[in-house]
Order: C-alpha cells, then sequence, then structure tokens
C-alpha cells in the first residue's frame, strides 16, 4: 500500500510541476503515473547501483545529496524513454527530484511512518522489575 502511494505522490507532484515549470511536459496523470513507476523500477535497480558507486567516492559523507542527483539522472532516463514526458535539462529534473523527496516525506510523516521521529516524541520509560521478599 506504501508504495501505491508513493507513486500517486510522486505522479502528483510530476504534473503540478510540469503546470509551474515551462522545461518540464507531461500529456496527462496517467504518463506521469507512468513516468513515476518506471522511475522507481529504474532507482531501484541502476539507481542503487550507481549510488553506491557514488556513496563510495564521497565517503557516505553526501548520501542524500548523491541520493537526489541519482533521482535526478532516473528522471533524464525515463526522459529519453517514455515520448510524452520531457524535461529540458538536469536542473529541473533535479528540481522534481527534491519535491518529490520532500513530498514523501510529508507524507510519511503525516502517516506516522516516520521512526525517527516517533522516537524523539517518545519519552523515555523506566520499567522497575518487582520481586517478592518472603
Amino acid at each position: 500500500m506504501e508504495f501505491i502511494i508513493n507513486l500517486l505522490v510522486t505522479a502528483a507532484v510530476i504534473l503540478i510541476l510540469s503546470y509551474a515549470m515551462a522545461s518540464v511536459h507531461v500529456k496527462s496523470f496517467w504518463t506521469a503515473l507512468w513516468v513515476a513507476l518506471l522511475t522507481a523500477i529504474f532507482t531501484a535497480t541502476i539507481g542503487w547501483l550507481l549510488s553506491g558507486v557514488l556513496n563510495l567516492v564521497t565517503f557516505f559523507l553526501l548520501e542524500a545529496i548523491v541520493g537526489l542527483i541519482v533521482t535526478a539522472l532516473m528522471l533524464k532516463l525515463v526522459d529519453m524513454l517514455v515520448g510524452n514526458f520531457k524535461i529540458d535539462g538536469f536542473l529541473p529534473a533535479l528540481i522534481i527530484a527534491v519535491a518529490v523527496a520532500i513530498a514523501l516525506a510529508i507524507v510519511g510523516w503525516i502517516r506516522g511512518e516516520d521512526d525517527e521521529y516517533a522516537m524523539l516524541d517518545t519519552k523515555p520509560t523506566i520499567e522497575v522489575a518487582h520481586t517478592q521478599h518472603v
């Protein structure tokens, strides 16, 4: 279910940014959904290998930035494969990658799926073992 929600959010962000940016062209929501699916598949396969190599080069210090760059590169790859989708340049692809990352983080936070924030909200509990003395 989470994967489907992420696909729908990604497609919505791509479609909204196509209206907001003149350098992004998407024919319909179905095209945006197809782009979101292909981007997810390519990021999970090719992007995983590419981010592994790039993270080794940066010694894992810039992991979030490398993730955004890899997502932008996968968007450009999908741009070459899908006829009804066009991104003019790398910067708009990077802007889409940042917007998708922010949108998915907000949706995850709203759904309560972010364990780091959940751990910050909970107060530590101290459990005391009760022993009986006879």
